[in-house]
């Protein structure tokens, strides 16, 4: 073979070197493994962990392609999962335990977010009510799908206050502040993710409002999480261990820079503003950091809070807790 073929035969083979490198790399750069996260509702301040993972890279790090989809509660996200038309998402862990007890719904969760649950009074500032015991005589006002409803019975019992000496009154979630701002009800039931609003929409009223967890007053349990179809966790283990590990990355980031975060959010969902979803970021830390994610390490699932937890359900629903096993409803393997 004279030089000139070598050279040429050496040139082809480099050629196809080079095409099959290529091939390779775009078979791997759309190789990216989807993942359909569902929102167990409206995106805001407290969802922004999503987005920032999205946003900064963090699930692309992983060889994800994530999606996000708004919810309408948490029985909405579970029943999406369960359906196949999620792969993961967020929902409160009380509603995953009786989803599972009863129906034995195939999805689990695999994360803590929330440590604590986020139910709340709200009073304003100048009422005499300073406890969650100072209801008692009060008129209340709640919406009728909050899940906080479950848990009140068990709050007043816990705190000595008779079911019987509250008014409670259902409206819609979005009237709920203004009727305690025009003093037609004493308190209002709802999450401490709302502070924010409430305290903007209680300063344009010129009033200012006072926030009574009820994790301050006896209820402590497990509630927001990341869960996962169990189809899903079957079919791509690997994948759902990526999704947390850059999920709590992007958990760890947020509330290293609220401020960011927040614009981050309103970048990605154009009617949250940026500001609101910074405040709220900064309100709820309490529920992401604390505590319980101080000794257990965050994201766990210990033992003992997960059946305290059912607990608290079984016996809000006036079910035996003996009935269902709330391990069922957890699956640590891809807890970092």
């Amino acid at each position: 073979m004279n030089q000139t073929r070598r050279t040429s035969l050496f040139q082809t083979i480099c050629l196809a070197g080079v095409i099959t490198f290529t091939a390779l790399s775009a078979n791997t750069a759309l190789a990216a493994d989807k993942v359909k996260f569902q929102l167990d509702w409206l995106p805001g301040g407290d969802k922004a962990p999503i987005y920032v993972g999205i946003k900064k890279g963090f699930f692309n790090e992983m060889d994800l392609d994530v999606t996000v989809a708004s919810g309408r509660g948490s029985t909405d996200a579970i029943s999406k999962l369960a359906t196949g038309n999620a792969d993961m998402g967020l929902s409160d862990l009380v509603a995953l335990l009786m989803a599972k007890a009863e129906n034995d719904v195939p999805v689990s969760a695999v994360y803590s977010v929330f440590s604590k649950a986020p139910h709340a009074f709200f009073v304003p500032a100048d009422s005499d009510i300073t406890h969650v015991k100072d209801v008692a005589g009060k008129r209340i006002a709640t919406s009728p799908y909050t899940s906080s409803n479950v848990f009140l019975p068990l709050l007043l019992d816990v705190n000595g206050v008779a079911p019987s000496s509250i008014k409670l009154v259902k409206a819609d979630a979005g009237a709920l502040n203004p009727m305690l701002l025009s003093g037609n009800i004493d308190v209002v039931i709802s999450w401490v993710t709302d502070t924010v609003i409430y305290q903007q929409q209680a300063k344009s009223a010129g009033q200012t409002l006072r926030v009574l967890p009820w994790y301050d007053a006896g209820l402590e349990f497990y509630s927001t999480s990341v869960i996962a179809s169990d189809r899903f966790i079957n079919a791509h283990p690997d994948t759902t261990k990526r999704f947390v590990k850059a999920y709590k990355k992007a958990i760890d980031y947020t509330w290293k820079h609220p401020e960011e975060s927040g614009k981050i959010v309103h970048e990605m969902v154009p009617e949250v503003d940026a500001s609101t979803a910074t405040d709220t970021i900064n309100s709820i830390k309490s529920l992401v950091y604390n505590a319980v994610s101080d000794q257990d390490g965050y994201g766990a699932f210990t033992k003992e809070r997960l059946a305290t937890t059912w607990k608290w359900t079984a016996k809000a629903q006036n079910i035996s807790v003996d009935s269902f096993n709330p391990e069922a409803a957890v699956n640590r393997q891809f807890i970092p």
